[in-house]
């Protein structure tokens, strides 16, 4: 079953919305490996008013998308965010 994680970043501040969102992810992990659920991969978002930053923990590393999405895109948006449900994040490797 797919995870995802979204924060909205307080006073635009997209670092804090990272920090937090890299913290609900480690929780959802570790409180589904303490229900013996094995998730290998959690994706998160952090969101201020205008732009979409995506992240991705799998296993104990945590990739950021370099990549800021803009609410005008919400296409892209919205389709990172299915790929997160039906796949992989594209864009979002250990080489980002």
């Amino acid at each position: 079953m797919p995870v995802v994680i979204i924060i909205e970043a307080k006073n635009e501040n997209l670092k804090g919305g990272w920090d937090q969102c890299t913290a609900a992810m480690l929780a959802a992990q570790l409180s589904n490996q303490q229900k013996g659920n094995e998730i290998k991969k959690i994706d998160g978002a952090v969101r201020t008013g205008d732009i979409c930053k995506f992240l991705k923990l799998v296993e104990n590393e945590i990739f950021i998308d370099l990549n800021n999405y803009y609410t005008k895109e919400i296409d892209k948006i919205l389709g990172i965010l299915s790929e997160s449900v039906h796949g992989d994040i594209p864009g979002l490797s250990s080489t980002n």
